[in-house]
């Protein structure tokens, strides 16, 4: 369905400004949110945190104002031609106008425009609909356990991937990496001592409907997790992990630095373990997600740049084998539930 929207542009920074507003101001325009992510945060995901909020809400607090479109430059700190797509929201009684990402380069050139010309109007042409649901299905492996089969250590990525580029780190690289996990496994002649379950998730791009019914059905069949592990940051050299669970857990992990160290692994720190595990949180669990390096996930998340050529073959594998590693020293020296 096409439809065609022109009038004039407003630059803003932040939602604040938009809700500070006087509606007449904003009324029939298009908002042009222009906050990049911060660069002086090492870790790109804390700046991507920083201004994402103008993806999720930007259409919602421009629309109560009266707005007839938002545009969002797109979250990297690579300046490209490559629009950044993503999740956003709409609100229930709030007019839905349209949202449209423009890239880095496309920001900087409309911004810059702006200051010559600040009453520049832009015409909109889009042909964006949202269809029907369909069934989809998540996909399981998993080897059993020799002493403790009915207790669970799983491990994933998801499946799906937002239509532009091939979804190669976002999130191929997990499902590879996760059965590799398994392969390698198997390989060793490792037998665990309890099962280890590889989990390829669907539907995490799009309110994350694989993971909530796999947790609702771990509960349904009274299963029992150790552990969980997510391979969702791209397929780059790892750093280490991010762990969701209890103090006691997190200092066993560290413990096994010294074990770790010699394969670049030195990051083990308390934090979010991954989107598709996480509604299995509860206070046995304890949640993990595989830490790369992340300086250039951003440059191809959510873009037509998200490859099969942007993924580099000894970093996935080295992945791979870090998620598998740790793995090992859990099911053999970890206990359930303490």
């Amino acid at each position: 369905m096409n439809q065609f929207i022109s009038g004039e542009v407003i630059e803003v920074q932040s939602l604040e400004e938009i809700a500070d507003m006087d509606s007449i101001a904003v009324a029939g325009k298009i908002i042009f949110y222009n906050r990049p992510m911060d660069p002086k945060h090492f870790s790109t995901f804390r700046a991507y945190g920083g201004c994402v909020d103008q993806r999720y809400s930007g259409a919602i607090e421009a629309a109560k104002k009266g707005a007839i479109a938002v545009l969002v430059r797109s979250m990297g700190l690579r300046q490209d031609d490559f629009p950044h797509t993503g999740t956003m929201a709409y609100e229930e009684g709030i007019t839905k106008i349209p949202a449209l990402a423009v890239s880095t380069n496309g920001a900087n050139y409309l911004s810059e425009n702006l200051k010559k010309t600040p009453k520049l109007d832009l015409a909109i042409k889009t042909s964006c609909e949202t269809l029907p649901d369909k069934v989809s299905y998540n996909v399981i492996g998993e080897i059993r356990g020799s002493k403790y089969p009915d207790i669970f250590i799983t491990v994933g990525g998801h499946l799906d991937s937002w239509d532009l580029g091939e979804g190669a780190h976002d999130d191929g690289a997990g499902t590879v990496q996760s059965i590799e996990v398994l392969h390698l496994l198997k390989t060793l002649n490792i037998k665990p001592q309890y099962t280890i379950r590889c989990v390829l998730f669907m539907n995490e791009e799009n309110g994350n409907r694989g993971g909530i019914s796999y947790a609702e059905r771990a509960i349904q069949e009274k299963e029992k997790h150790l552990a969980a592990f997510e391979s969702d940051r791209g397929g780059f050299s790892p750093r280490g992990f991010s762990v969701n669970g209890s103090a006691k857990r997190l200092k066993s992990i560290q413990a096994w630095a010294s074990l770790l160290k010699p394969y670049g692994l030195h990051e083990f720190e308390a934090g979010f373990a991954g989107v598709d595990i996480n509604p299995l949180k509860n206070d046995t669990i304890c949640l993990i997600g595989l830490s790369p390096d992340s300086q250039r996930y951003f440059d191809h998340h959510h873009t037509d740049d998200d490859v099969f050529e942007a993924v580099n073959k000894r970093e996935l594998e080295l992945g791979a084998a870090s998620m598998t590693a740790l793995i090992y020293l859990i099911d053999k020296y970890w206990k359930y539930p303490n």
